[in-house]
C-alpha cells in the first residue's frame, strides 16, 4: 500500500474552508435483516454479529441518485441558510450516477436551482465525499469558488447482487451533503489526506458495466455489473488504510487523538471501526456510529454521518473532529476539521 504525504495545507495568503451547513436524506422504506432471511440464506444474528447492521434504506424504483443527492442539498442549504443561487460549484461523489453523462452534479443543478453552479463528479467510491471535501478546499483556498455544494450519493441496491449474501446484506441508499464556504474567524479545515492504490483494485470492485468488459446479450445475466468483494482482504486493508489516513491527517494538524471531540469513519462495518479505535486507543464514544441504522452507503455514509453529528450536538463551535474513510480503488482519505 502506498501511503503519501499529507495534502499541503493553504498558505496563510489563501482563505481557510469551513462547512457551514449539513444536510442528509435516505429513503422511506427500511430492508430489516429479517426481510434478507426471506431473500438470502442468512439470518439477523450472522448479520449483525459480522458487520454490526441490522437494517438499510433502499430506494424507491422512481428515485434517482440525483433525487437522493438533490433532496440532501435541499437540507444543507437551509441548514446553511443560504439560497440556491449561491452556490457556485457543486460536486457529487458517486458510484452510481444517474447516467454516464451528464453529470449527476448537472441533473442536482436543475432539481435544486443552482443555476449560477459549474458542476462535475467525483468516482472515488465510499471515499469519495472526503475526495470531494479536498477538491472544494482548495478551490475556496484559491478564491476560485466561494461557495460549495459537496454531496455524497449513491444507489447501491441498483448494483447489489441480492443473490449474494456475503454482500447484498452490507449496502444501503442515502445521500449526504455540505456546504464549504470561508469563514472569518474560523479555521476550517485544517488539514486533509487522500491516498489510493490501485494494485488492490479488484478486492473489491464491479468488473463488467464499462468499456472494457461492456454488458452484452451474452453475459447479462451473469451479474458481472454487480458488487464484487474478497471481504477478509477488504477488513484488512481498510484497517490499515483508515488508520494509517487518521495518523497521516492528526499528524499534519499537529493533533492527537486525545485533541478530537469526535471521530466519524467510514460507516461500513462495526468490526472495522472497532479495531480502528483499539489501535488508536480513542474509547468508541467518541466515535459516532450509524451503520446498524444505515448499513453501507458507500460515498454518503461518512456525509450522513457528518449530518447526524451535527444536528444531534456531537459537536460545538471550536471542536476539532475527525473524518476518515476507505473505498473501493483502493482509495483512502482523512479530514481533520476544526467546527
Amino acid at each position: 500500500m502506498n501511503l503519501q504525504a499529507p495534502n499541503q495545507l493553504p498558505s496563510p495568503n489563501h482563505r481557510s474552508a469551513s462547512v457551514i451547513g449539513t444536510g442528509s436524506y435516505a429513503p422511506q422504506r427500511v430492508l430489516s435483516n429479517a426481510e434478507l432471511e426471506k431473500m438470502v440464506e442468512t439470518n439477523d444474528e450472522w448479520i449483525v454479529s459480522r458487520t454490526g447492521i441490522r437494517e438499510r434504506r433502499i430506494a424507491d424504483a422512481s428515485e434517482s441518485t440525483s433525487d437522493l443527492a438533490a433532496a440532501a442539498a435541499r437540507a444543507a442549504m437551509e441548514n446553511a441558510g443560504i439560497e440556491a443561487a449561491e452556490i457556485d460549484l457543486i460536486i457529487v461523489a458517486t458510484v452510481t450516477p444517474d447516467m454516464f453523462f451528464p453529470s449527476t452534479a448537472c441533473f442536482v443543478q436543475t432539481k435544486i436551482g443552482a443555476t449560477r453552479a459549474a458542476c462535475f463528479d467525483v468516482s472515488a467510491a465510499c471515499s469519495g465525499f472526503l475526495f470531494a471535501m479536498d477538491i472544494a478546499r482548495q478551490f475556496i483556498a484559491t478564491g476560485t469558488h466561494n461557495t460549495v455544494l459537496v454531496i455524497g450519493a449513491d444507489k447501491l441496491s441498483t448494483i447489489v447482487d441480492w443473490t449474494d449474501r456475503n454482500t447484498c446484506v452490507l449496502f444501503g441508499d442515502g445521500a449526504g451533503a455540505a456546504i464549504l464556504r470561508h469563514k472569518e474567524g474560523s479555521n476550517g479545515i485544517l488539514a486533509t489526506h487522500m491516498g489510493s492504490d490501485g494494485a488492490y483494485a479488484e478486492i473489491l470492485y464491479i468488473p463488467g458495466g464499462g468499456c472494457l468488459n461492456p454488458i452484452t446479450a451474452e453475459n447479462a445475466a451473469q451479474g458481472i455489473n454487480t458488487i464484487k468483494m474478497n471481504g477478509r482482504e477488504t477488513y484488512k486493508q481498510a484497517v490499515t488504510s483508515m488508520l494509517s489516513a487518521a495518523n497521516i491527517a492528526l499528524q499534519a494538524a499537529n493533533l492527537t487523538s486525545d485533541d478530537l471531540a469526535c471521530i466519524i469513519p467510514h460507516q461500513a462495518n462495526l468490526r472495522i471501526i472497532e479495531a480502528i479505535a483499539d489501535r488508536m486507543k480513542v474509547p468508541m464514544d467518541r466515535f459516532l456510529v450509524n451503520l446498524d441504522r444505515y448499513g453501507n452507503t458507500s460515498a454518503a455514509a461518512v456525509a450522513i454521518a457528518l449530518d447526524e453529528a451535527n444536528r444531534t450536538g456531537r459537536m460545538k463551535s471550536g471542536d476539532r473532529i475527525l473524518l476518515v474513510v476507505f473505498g473501493g480503488g483502493l482509495t483512502w482519505a482523512s479530514s481533520v476539521i476544526e467546527w
